[in-house]
């Protein structure tokens, strides 16, 4: 079983996205392991994105993601990293597919509702900044054999 990290950003949250967001991954089939709303501090924020420094759009992406909670959550299942992506959409919501999560809520790219990691070591990175060992679970559902 593959994990991602996932995080909803401040305008999902102020949006009320979070249970149509949820809803959307677990209809799929992807296992919530870990979840909990938090306030990002400049200092979690520039280490979360720290690939980003340097570039015209760092700070105000730093002063975005602090400025309202987040609900930061682990997703658990076989490819849960490429699906959890494709249900992303598009980094830009204006070319994301009709039914992703950007196309169907978002506006601006700067903007976009949801952070998703992009590979397996951005996923383990982003884990372990967000979340305790002891956060995560391990449990086994009924329907995982369906799935």
């Amino acid at each position: 079983m593959e994990r991602t990290y996932m995080m909803i950003k401040p305008d999902g949250v102020e949006r009320g996205y979070i249970g149509e967001i949820i809803s959307r991954f677990e209809k799929k089939g992807l296992k919530l392991v870990g979840a909990k709303m938090l306030q990002i501090t400049p200092e979690l924020a520039k280490a979360h994105y720290k690939e980003h420094a340097g570039k015209p759009f760092f700070n105000d992406l730093i002063t975005f993601i602090t400025s309202n909670p987040v609900f930061a959550m682990v997703l658990e299942g076989d490819h849960a990293i490429e699906f959890a992506r494709k249900m992303m959409g598009k980094t830009n919501p204006e070319e994301a597919s009709a039914g992703t999560i950007r196309f169907d809520y978002a506006l601006h790219m700067n903007r976009n509702i949801i952070h998703g990691s992009d590979s397996q070591t951005s996923a383990e990175r982003e884990i372990a900044l967000f979340f305790n060992p002891e956060e995560l679970v391990h449990y086994q559902k009924a329907l995982d054999v369906w799935l």
